[in-house]
């Protein structure tokens, strides 16, 4: 019980840190109530360019991380090669990671207005299939360069997650890893319920 405690919120308590509003607040502005309002990497990124959004890409996504790592050290450490986490350390760790995303969705640092948590996915599946990640990584890297377009990129090598997961681990654990990307479709159709005009 004492895991699942430590993990659900360490995990809450490091998704709420508003990295892109930390980082546009040092720039004059809340990217909370600009552009498309998603206080995360690509509304910052429209704002201020590449070089000031990298910190926001990579911190929301080492909130993910570190949540997992933080369920994976208080859990016993059970991994498997090539396939990630497992035994005692699964749902510690998946739980930690819903939390991160929880976290930076309704982050309790920024009054619970935040992003929709994708990049603390892909931070969080780092530790929870490893080689899954680079898989990603690495599909994201060739189509943006193919396509000529990072967001492209980045939306299959996300997305991809899952199909790629079934290289490496049981089904089991990717329908966990399909319930949470469905956190993020949840932050998508609450975006799009508060932008209709009422």
């Amino acid at each position: 019980m004492v895991p699942l405690l430590v993990s659900v919120i360490g995990g809450y308590l490091l998704g709420s840190v508003p990295v892109a509003v930390l980082v546009a607040r040092a720039y004059g502005f809340d990217p909370r109530e600009v552009g498309d309002r998603n206080p995360g990497f690509w509304n910052v990124r429209e704002r201020l360019g590449w070089r000031a959004a990298v910190p926001v890409f990579a911190g929301d996504m080492l909130k993910g991380t570190l949540a997992g790592l933080l369920a994976l050290s208080v859990s016993g450490t059970h991994l498997t090669w090539p396939g990630g986490v497992n035994g005692d350390s699964t749902v510690p760790v998946y739980l930690a990671v819903a939390a991160a995303m929880a976290g930076h969705a309704w982050p309790v640092f920024a009054g619970f207005r935040g992003g929709r948590s994708i990049l603390t996915f892909a931070g969080g599946f780092a530790v929870i299939c490893p080689p899954g990640f680079l898989l990603g990584v690495a599909a994201l890297i060739v189509v943006a360069l193919a396509t000529r377009s990072f967001a492209i990129g980045a939306r299959v090598g996300v997305f991809g997650l899952p199909l790629l997961q079934l290289l490496f681990a049981p089904i089991g654990y990717v329908a966990g890893t399909g319930l949470l990307m469905c956190l993020i479709g949840l932050r998508f159709g609450q975006a799009a319920r508060s932008s209709r005009p009422s």
